[in-house]
């Protein structure tokens, strides 16, 4: 499941172009598509942590923490880690970690200030079948009955970042059409695509001064959201 990035585009300049609002080049396009993703997938984490305070409902398909989860399970993924230098290395596109396996076994999180206490005792020193992790900006270190460091024998189970969006483009008569060769489409649910335009159009308002884009868009989400409910 993705978000076109070519369908996203043509409606950002149906409604500016509709409105007189000027044009939006690809390369600003670009910039901005992606400030709107980032900003649409971190909402996601702020929104589980308020929602999760709120009772849900019964409602397979409408309760908000589920709907919330199937969107952030796109991004949701798994990688044999790689030991290089002192540390096993990070994924350049980890966003968020979840967990760290190690013999079948799930490893425990500690501060580096907590490893020597944790380590000087033998009831809580951790082992094979209790493995302990630690996380600096060097990579992760994986402890068993000893420092684990072989490639691959531990797997980090993690949430990535979105890839960087797209729309690549050929020029044609001085105009940009759109090439689909080297595009890269949003990562977002498809139910994004309304907040994708909106928010782009919002970037698009902030850099050349103008409130009225902004308005514009939020027309267009209430007009959208009339004609869900009719």
């Amino acid at each position: 499941m993705a978000v076109s990035i070519d369908t996203v585009y043509q409606r950002v300049l149906a409604i500016l172009n509709k409105e007189q609002r000027g044009y939006l080049t690809p390369e600003e396009y670009n910039l901005f598509a992606n400030q709107a993703q980032m900003d649409i997938f971190e909402q996601y984490f702020y929104d589980i942590n308020q929602f999760s305070r709120m009772p849900g409902n019964d409602t397979e398909y409408s309760d908000m923490l589920n709907v919330l989860n199937e969107k952030i399970s796109l991004f949701e993924t798994n990688q044999g880690l790689t030991y290089s230098g002192s540390s096993f290395i990070i994924p350049t596109d980890l966003y968020r970690v979840g967990t760290i396996i190690y013999n079948n076994a799930e490893a425990e999180r500690v501060n580096k200030n907590e490893y020597l206490y944790i380590t000087s005792s033998p009831i809580t020193a951790p082992g094979n079948d209790f493995p302990i992790y630690t996380k600096d900006t060097n990579g992760f270190k994986v402890f068993g009955t000893s420092e684990i460091t072989t490639t691959n024998d531990v797997t980090l189970n993690y949430i990535k970042k979105p890839s960087k969006a797209v729309w690549n483009y050929v020029t044609v008569l001085g105009n940009a059409q759109y090439n689909a060769t080297g595009s890269v489409d949003f990562e977002l649910h498809p139910s994004e695509e309304t907040e994708l335009v909106i928010k782009i159009l919002a970037l698009a308002g902030l850099m050349v001064q103008d409130i009225g884009i902004y308005q514009v868009a939020t027309a267009e989400e209430a007009k959208d959201v009339q004609q869900q409910k009719a």
